[in-house]
């Protein structure tokens, strides 16, 4: 199994990714629930325990002696201690067993749900990262084409002002000048936008140490994923976890609204000593107890338990569905991936190729333009099909590394 920090081999991402884990407010939210989902467990499984409470009680009670049999006043005091236990079910038809059962399934499912909630984390904070270097990347390309264009539109100028080019030229070379500028100002206000998104991510301000520079090669180094894993595999994936911890949760609610037909037998029982004084509370001969068994049988309900019974097991169809529908929508994210994944070096390989042919063009013609020998309308041409094939080839990069972390 290749963990998280052993795939993403620059130590920046990798550093970042750690932040965003630390940080994040969504993933402090699943692990409150995970906290939350447990004390709900821990309730639910000390039903099968019995209760003891101790208690030491003192009761005092006047007697005015116009009810007195004495024709006196008095007051009569009682002091007891002892232990007490609540009413305990006994659970021979598995209702407090089921109960229990269902808030532990919730509880691992609230686990599986984290995990859910930290891989896509870490794959959410890897494409910001990746995002981020590929636009800075373009940015970098913008602004090495607006420099260049600005100075074959100074050459254009001194030529047009020397009466040796029309304006033609000059003003071809103007535009492809406005458009680089323009293109500066769209990837610098997008590189502030994923630098945006990737604060949000990590849940503060990322270190500008840890910032990634313009080049995209070095942080796009992945470990390989090997070949031939079998399908099964899906099984591990946290959010087909927890669709199927939510199942047997329901199975087992399913057992708590059966049990609500059978008879509960509930005890309740007490023990302890009792005395008119303090002095003798503890004396022999002062020993008290107490037991009150309780049978209680269902007869007549208005159809309340059964449609009780009836919720479980719809509820109990709804999750087999959905946990269909998880393993459905697991395979066909795979799908999808290695689908992608079974192209991408070949669009990767012809895009570069791309780029190759594009740019000798417009050197041959950059060159002609540069001698006198043709006009600018080539130059401009050629020179517009290398910076969209350059453009091409950092989105492809992006896509690839973008597919390898999906």
């Amino acid at each position: 199994e290749i963990q998280w920090r052993e795939y993403f081999s620059d130590a920046r991402l990798r550093r970042v990714i750690e932040l965003a884990l630390a940080n994040n407010r969504d993933l402090r939210v699943s692990a409150l629930n995970i906290e939350r989902a447990r004390a709900e467990y821990d309730i639910q499984s000390a039903a099968l325990l019995p209760k003891l409470n101790a208690n030491v009680n003192q009761s005092a009670t006047r007697t005015p002696r116009n009810l007195s049999t004495t024709g006196e006043a008095f007051t009569n005091r009682q002091y007891s201690a002892g232990l007490s236990m609540p009413s305990y079910e006994l659970d021979f038809f598995g209702k407090v067993r089921n109960a229990s059962e269902a808030g532990l399934q919730t509880y691992l499912g609230t686990e599986e749900a984290r995990r859910t909630q930290q891989i896509s984390l870490v794959a959410e904070v890897a494409n910001a990262y990746l995002t981020l270097t590929a636009d800075q990347e373009r940015l970098k390309l913008a602004a090495e084409t607006l420099n260049s264009q600005q100075i074959t539109y100074d050459l254009s100028r001194k030529r047009f002002d020397a009466g040796v080019t029309s304006g033609v030229d000059m003003y071809d070379a103007e535009t492809s000048v406005q458009a680089a500028r323009n293109d500066v100002a769209t990837y610098t206000a997008q590189v502030a936008l994923d630098q945006n998104a990737l604060t949000l991510l990590v849940g503060g301000a990322v270190p500008a140490e840890l910032l990634p520079s313009d080049e995209l090669n070095p942080v796009t180094q992945l470990a390989a994923i090997p070949s031939g894993l079998p399908s099964d595999l899906l099984r591990n994936r946290p959010d087909v976890q927890q669709a199927e911890r939510t199942l047997r949760a329901a199975n087992a609610n399913i057992g708590v609204a059966r049990a609500a037909f059978f008879p509960s037998i509930s005890l309740t029982a007490s023990g302890g000593s009792a005395s008119r004084t303090l002095s003798g509370l503890f004396k022999s001969g002062s020993g008290t107890w107490s037991f009150a068994p309780q049978i209680n049988l269902p007869i007549f309900d208005g159809g309340v338990n059964r449609a009780n019974l009836s919720i479980a097991k719809t509820d109990r169809d709804i999750y087999v569905a959905q946990y269909e529908k998880a393993i459905q929508v697991a395979f066909r994210e795979v799908a999808d991936a290695l689908a992608t994944r079974g192209t991408i070096d070949e669009r990767l390989a012809s895009q570069q190729a791309l780029v190759d042919a594009a740019e000798k063009s417009f050197k041959i013609n950059d060159a002609r333009y540069r001698k006198g020998a043709d006009t600018y309308l080539n130059a401009l041409v050629s020179q517009r099909a290398l910076y969209s094939a350059q453009q091409g080839l950092i989105s492809t990069r992006l896509n690839q590394t973008s597919n390898a972390v999906t």
